[in-house]
């Protein structure tokens, strides 16, 4: 049905959140985690009740669905519709009552799982099943979808921790549903309300012996603790009045698992655990095949696990070339074609020891496994990681071959699931296919996804047939082919196949009675439209040929931009710690998330009509809040690079709309510095008058509010040339040669910083020559202007290449501008300077990086520095975060004796280059850095030395919190004896 724009207004102007109906809104929410693609009618952001209730009634009243989101990581399609998409995570995220000798929590939908347990850790309770998606992923979703997670042995899934859902109807009423006795339950079956219709509705379907049969011969078998085919009508079968000695009936248990098909939660209250006490481990047993490690996964669970997840050698693959997941990989021995994960927990570390030796005895004797490492403590958490980072990894295939959700849900009882795989991967290999093995084998669930290629006529016919026929396998296994993940648009057509007609009758008679206008969700688990139709990709859809002036590695821009496959891991809070994303931490907002970007630009360059396919305002606004932190090149598990993407869309738009002249200012920043520091005197004193203060910030589009950076009464690259003749002097018997980049940031304002990198450096007996170079280029790449910042690498990579050697090798103190030779210059030059590029990158080095190096080789004694106590707070830059390399500046900052170092639990301070400066920016640039960072600093005691990496950094803390920061070196320097 058409809506009058009229009414849209009319309905967007009543509600208390927000409405939109725009182009590039519908865009960001067309898609999910899924394979499906469809253009909503709109967006809600609702407030309130009140506004859930007006939506409801005009959705009913004008005949349009309602699609309930929270953070749109769905698998099977199940919040992609053509209705108006109704995002819950923004407003709805309340903690509303918590009853600790009950163990019990009420919260709205958009309250996100990981950040619940935060809260309850005080209390010393537990919200039990854990998605991998558990931070971001919100309490709605996971009972809208039955979640459940790698701890489902103890905890199962959502449904049995469901005690109590308050919801709204399909007529706009209010329901309560809990626990209720059989005269409550008879009770609830008078009167003529919507909700009474609900109970009298079921009291007939499963009061019917027929099909009280079929429910019982159709369903899949209950030793499938994992099972999400269709409504739980089998679960509530198992409920009084209708079986004996059964718990009270609890519509809850429906509405689980029923993807926001049936009602609209509002509050939800969860049943809660203890913390567990006892001390747990990890035994990752590695195999030389799959079918070994589903076998030896049966002797594991006769020792009571708590988990049992698998691992298969392409995931392992994949996190080798992963920034985050590389460093996780500690455990991994040789080359295993699968790795079994098994958590035991015992008393003490020497029962579990006990435990896991058995388990090896057993499995060795049974010729299973060939290593055995048992892991404990911190280090667990990194497996965990590797271990749940799976599902995004997959993404990083390249190319147009992805691995793709659409049998990856499937759960059969776990002594069958050996054969089960077996007879599987004799399918696919009969079509000349082969699958990604991970995750559940405790429970009986692998997710198995096979390698396809959507755009392709041949990848969507093998898309369904695969999915056809091992819907007929799992039902021969009486199976579920949604074990957690499902049934969405993906597997609602096959629900009759697997539950048979009578059955799927009866879901569809549910569906018809709670919402008989077909409003919620419509398409989802009934009357679903055929599995291979609205897919993000059409048959022979062509991968353009993009001409950009970054190079992507075996793949192009576009490609780089699908890797994001809609996990949605840019969509944690602050709270759950990590860089990415910080706009979106700040503001909530689905538009400001790198998945937005991604999916926005995988829009325009796959459907653009236009020559320069980055001509398009959609873009130029979901890239403008993109801080080019470069947190999602690590901790997005598809290593999608924004900042990179950013850069190359800035290039592409200002070919066809011109470079402002704030853009071109900002990027010529050194220029500008150098015309200045001719006298740096008449520049400060400019900068401290309020008149051409004023005028400089108006020129530039910088916030009135923000101070501006003064320069340094020299150079660094004069001091040096008066210091050189000394320098030589004393370090005729020095340790090392190392090369010092004269960055432009160090050069004119940090210069202090440089001088103190060179004196300590020169005092720990090393010889410091700044070479002949050029600027690092990194203002001309964050302001976009690629093809000068091209120039500039070519340059410094051919002038340094002949100098840099591993024993030689090039160290700098700003992280944004030496790491532009590990990160975006390698991409930048030409291909025959690729490999001198690349050789150079190796042995390009934060000062901090190369000192932490030659402390551990015992090149620097502690007998060097001070042995007073200090106590170092430290923010790391995000592109040092971005490398890993964070950990090198906390551990030179504890190396004399008895400093002890702190690293603050910060993203993104919020500067971000010139974007914190920008007018239109400087309010968000503060509220980021109000996150977390200016609160831990401003709670430091006086006392306390306060520490950043980067330039920016530190400038954000001087005017966020009128404290100054030092940089490592400084604090190093100046505990020198």
């Amino acid at each position: 049905m058409t809506i009058s724009n009229d009414k849209m207004e009319s309905l967007s102007v009543s509600l208390d959140g927000d409405f939109f109906t725009d182009n590039q809104t519908r865009i960001l929410y067309a898609t999910d985690a899924s394979a499906y693609r469809e253009m909503p009618l709109a967006v809600a952001i609702p407030k309130s009740v009140s506004d859930l209730k007006k939506l409801i009634l005009f959705a009913a009243n004008h005949g349009i669905s309602l699609i309930p989101r929270t953070a749109g990581t769905s698998l099977a399609g199940q919040v992609v519709g053509k209705g108006i998409v109704v995002d819950v995570s923004k407003y709805f995220n309340g903690i509303l009552e918590l009853n600790t000798e009950e163990r019990w929590v009420k919260v709205q939908p958009g309250v996100v799982r990981d950040e619940l347990n935060q809260y309850l850790k005080p209390f010393g309770l537990y919200f039990g099943p854990e998605t991998s998606t558990a931070n971001r992923a919100m309490i709605g979703g996971m009972v809208g979808n039955n979640s459940c997670g790698s701890n489902s042995l103890v905890y199962g899934s959502t449904r049995e921790h469901t005690l109590e859902i308050k919801a709204l109807l399909a007529d706009g009423s209010e329901a309560e549903f809990k626990s209720l006795g059989f005269e409550e339950f008879i009770d609830k079956c008078q009167g003529d309300t919507l909700e009474n219709d609900l109970y009298r509705n079921i009291r007939s379907l499963l009061g019917n012996y027929e099909n009280q049969l079929s429910i019982r011969e159709q369903f899949p078998v209950k030793t499938i603790q994992r099972r999400n085919t269709g409504y739980a009508i089998d679960i509530l079968l198992d409920s009084a009045p209708f079986t004996a000695d059964t718990p009270d009936f609890n519509f809850c248990k429906l509405i689980a698992g029923s993807e926001g098909t049936l009602a609209f939660m509002t509050e939800i209250k969860l049943n809660l655990e203890p913390l567990l006490k006892d001390e747990t481990a990890l035994l990752c047993i590695h195999f030389n095949s799959i079918d070994e490690a589903l076998m030896a996964n049966l002797i594991a669970l006769k020792y009571s696990p708590i988990v049992s997840e698998l691992i298969d050698h392409l995931i392992l693959e994949c996190t080798k070339e992963n920034i985050e997941q590389s460093k996780n990989r500690f455990f991994v021995s040789g080359d295993p074609a699968a790795i079994l994960v098994v958590e035991y927990s015992g008393r003490d570390k020497q029962e579990i020891t006990e435990k896991a030796a058995r388990v090896e005895a057993e499995m060795r004797s049974n010729g299973l496994g060939y290593h055995f490492p048992l892991v404990f403590g911190p280090d667990m958490s990194r497996i965990w990681s590797l271990r749940k980072a799976g599902l995004g990894l997959l993404s990083n295939l390249p190319g147009d071959e992805k691995a793709v959700a659409v049998i990856e849900d499937t759960a059969v009882d776990v002594k069958d699931l050996p054969a089960y795989i077996r007879d599987f991967n004799e399918i696919l290999k009969k079509h000349g296919l082969f699958s990604v093995h991970y995750a559940h084998a405790g429970s009986g669930e692998i997710h198995l996804r096979p390698i396809l290629n959507l755009k392709t006529a041949e990848g969507n016919r093998l898309f369904r047939v695969i999915a056809e026929e091992i819907a007929g396998l799992v039902k021969r296994y009486n199976g579920s082919l949604s074990g957690e993940h499902g049934d969405g648009r993906l597997r609602g057509e096959f629900i009759e196949q697997m539950i048979g007609p009578r059955n799927y009758k009866m879901l569809r008679e549910i569906k018809a009675t709670w919402d008989p206008k077909h409003i919620f969700n419509p398409g989802k688990i009934t009357d679903t439209p055929a599995m291979d139709t609205m897919l993000r990709y059409e048959p022979n859809q062509q991968t353009p040929e993009i001409k950009t002036v970054f190079r992507y590695q075996n793949q192009n821009i576009l490609q780089h931009a699908e890797q994001c496959n809609g996990s949605g891991d840019c969509r944690k809070s602050h709270l759950a710690g990590g860089t990415m994303c910080p706009s979106f931490m700040a503001t909530r907002n689905e538009k400001d998330t790198t998945r937005a970007r991604a999916n926005m630009l995988r829009e325009m360059l796959t459907h653009s009509t236009k020559i320069n396919r980055f001509d398009h305002q959609e873009l130029k606004d979901v890239m403008d809040l993109c801080l080019s932190c470069k947190g999602c090149k690590s901790e997005c598990p598809s290593n999608v690079d924004m900042a990179k993407l950013k850069a190359e869309f800035l290039q592409g738009y200002y070919d066809a709309n011109g470079v402002p002249l704030t853009t071109r200012i900002v990027a010529g920043f050194n220029q500008i510095n150098r015309l200045a520091s001719l006298t740096p005197g008449l520049y400060n004193w400019s900068i401290g008058n309020q008149t051409i203060n004023s005028l400089i910030k108006s020129t530039c589009g910088f916030a009135a509010e923000r101070s501006l950076p003064l320069l340094y009464k020299t150079t660094l690259k004069k001091w040096y040339m008066q210091h050189k003749p000394v320098a030589k002097s004393v370090t005729g018997g020095a340790k090392k040669t190392v090369y010092f980049f004269c960055d432009e940031f160090t050069n004119y304002s940090d210069t202090e910083i440089g001088i103190k990198a060179v004196l300590l450096l020169e005092k720990l007996g090393y010889q410091v020559i700044i070479p002949k170079h050029l600027e690092s280029g990194r203002t001309w790449i964050s302001k976009g202007l690629l093809r000068k910042a091209k120039k500039i690498a070519q340059h410094n990579v051919f002038q340094l290449s002949k100098l840099i050697t591993s024993d030689t090798p090039l160290i700098g103190v700003e992280p944004s501008a030496i790491l532009t030779f590990r990160d975006e210059y390698v991409d930048l030059v030409d291909l025959p300077q690729l490999s001198m590029a690349q050789e150079l990158a190796k042995n390009c080095l934060l000062v901090d990086e190369f000192l932490a190096g030659e402390i551990a080789a015992g090149n620097i004694s502690r007998d060097s520095f001070s042995k007073e106590s200090k106590l170092i707070k430290l923010h790391g830059h995000c592109q040092q975060k971005a490398w890993g390399a964070v950990d090198a500046s906390r551990q030179i900052l504890a190396f004399p004796e008895n400093y002890k170092v702190e690293v603050i639990p910060s993203g993104c301070c919020g500067m971000a280059g010139s974007f914190g400066y920008e007018k239109k920016h400087y309010g968000l640039s503060m509220q980021i850095g109000e996150l977390v960072l200016f609160p831990e600093v401003r709670k430091a005691a006086e006392n306390v030395i306060i520490t950043a990496t980067g330039t920016s950094c530190r400038h954000q803390i001087k005017d966020g919190t009128s404290k100054k920061a030092l940089h490592p070196i400084e604090v190093l320097y100046e505990s020198l004896i």
